[in-house]
């Protein structure tokens, strides 16, 4: 299924399923594993879940709607497609392109982030087999003790991150990417869920499905617990004008867009929840409060409950590769778009521009391992929520409405319903605003 209407890219997606692999694998990631069950136990169970849910509803039949339809109308990423939006708008190709280019830069960043986070988690993933980590025991000096020096000082497993993801698009989308997610995210959701049940059979596990299914009206009135949810969304669903974009371009024409967006907004809110069955239950199994998101709950908290708990090596083991599907699925998103712009723009091989995007990428990210959180702060909350708002305002208010309707309807058997173009127009835009605003303001959302 390439996009034929594309010269520049022969290839593209072969399967629906594959396509929506990929999306699920790009979606998929840390916002699901170590921000989703610290924000759930933090905003109380159920209070934080419906609108949580509410948002993903939302976003899900707007957002990622629109900028899988915006790829796939351009036959090309962000640069190519904002570019052509103002093209037909006002005749001048020049202006979009520049714009587009923000979003490139936001994926480029997030991806070398990514590169030194997916180094920290190659290295534990090494130490679980080893059985390094359950050597630790419970002792939180030694575990907190290693995680700080893995943080500034891991350089070679940050080469075997970049490295694997290099090997993995230098294959193509169809070869690499789409190939490598039909494997790793059956697998993702296959471990999550053998060790959900496995956590479900533990003394205390109750503890944690009381919590997480515990409604309490009077939060829903807080208003972050309505920031945090709709922040939350927002990342996992990796709406940010590029990712989504690019893997759009690569979409055939006869793929039906909202069941695509759908199947993408469930299954990583399924992959988000299996995970809190994992983490909040865990934690509960031991006493732990979960009281912190971000890498410490991963590589510090969650270590300390795995190795008090019987079996725990083995369940390290399966939740540490859990992790590596869930990054390496989100990384190669990530390089994709800028490789992508190296391509349209240079008619660079795919090879090539893969290379020079992985080796940038690489020198930076050794570079930045002792910034990294602050690296990530600045990309995530400012960079890709204005990629995100940019992308809508692009696709809903600077393209004329019969061409977006026309993008998103193609390969539908139904036509979108006219709720669509106002929600994404009046509602969807300006939230992609207050998470921005709000992101800054707060501190991080995603």
């Amino acid at each position: 299924m390439s996009n034929t209407g594309n010269l520049q890219k022969q290839d593209g997606f072969q399967s629906k399923w594959g396509f929506i692999m990929a999306c699920i694998g790009s979606a998929v990631g840390m916002a699901n594993i170590w921000r989703f069950p610290a924000m759930v136990s933090t905003y109380g169970g159920m209070t934080f879940l419906l609108p949580y849910f509410l948002f993903v509803l939302l976003i899900g039949s707007s957002g990622v709607m629109e900028e899988f339809a915006l790829g796939r109308w351009a036959g090309a990423g962000p640069v190519g497609a904002f570019g052509k939006c103002t093209e037909e708008r006002t005749g001048d190709r020049r202006l979009g392109e520049y714009i587009g280019a923000l979003p490139i830069i936001g994926s480029m960043g997030l991806a070398i982030g990514y590169s030194v986070v997916m180094g920290w988690i190659f290295k534990y993933t090494a130490m679980a087999f080893t059985g390094e980590l359950y050597a630790m025991g419970q002792d939180m000096a030694v575990i907190s003790g290693t995680f700080d020096v893995v943080a500034v000082d891991n350089a070679p497993w940050v080469i075997v991150a970049v490295v694997v993801s290099f090997l993995i698009m230098s294959l193509g989308v169809a070869g690499g990417i789409e190939l490598s997610c039909k494997f790793m995210m059956p697998l993702l959701f296959g471990l999550l869920l053998v060790l959900a049940v496995y956590i479900a059979c533990l003394p205390g596990a109750a503890d944690g499905y009381q919590y997480i299914f515990t409604l309490h009206p009077a939060g829903l009135a807080d208003p972050k617990v309505w920031i945090y949810a709709f922040g939350q969304a927002f990342f996992s669903l990796s709406v940010a004008g590029n990712g989504s974009v690019i893997y759009g371009s690569y979409l055939g024409r006869d793929v039906g867009i909202p069941g695509s967006a759908r199947n993408v907004a469930v299954f990583d809110t399924i992959a988000a929840i299996l995970a809190a069955f994992v983490i909040i239950p865990a934690m509960a199994t031991t006493g732990e409060q979960l009281s912190a998101g971000g890498p410490g709950l991963m590589f510090i908290y969650l270590v300390n409950v795995f190795n008090g708990m019987p079996g725990g090596r083995l369940v390290g083991i399966v939740f540490f590769l859990c992790v590596v599907f869930a990054g390496v699925s989100s990384i190669i998103n990530l390089y994709e778009a800028p490789v992508a712009f190296l391509q349209e723009k240079f008619r660079m091989k795919r090879v090539s521009a893969v290379g020079i995007i992985h080796a940038v990428g690489v020198v930076v990210a050794t570079l930045i391992q002792a910034i990294t959180s602050q690296w990530m702060d600045a990309v995530s909350i400012y960079i890709c929520p204005f990629g995100a708002l940019l992308a809508g305002v692009m696709f809903f208010w600077i393209l004329k409405k019969e061409t977006a309707l026309d993008a998103v309807n193609l390969g539908n058997h139904k036509a979108v319903g006219g709720w669509f173009y106002p929600v994404g127009r009046y509602l969807y835009c300006p939230l992609c605003l207050v998470a921005l605003i709000a992101g800054a303001i707060l501190g991080g959302i995603g």
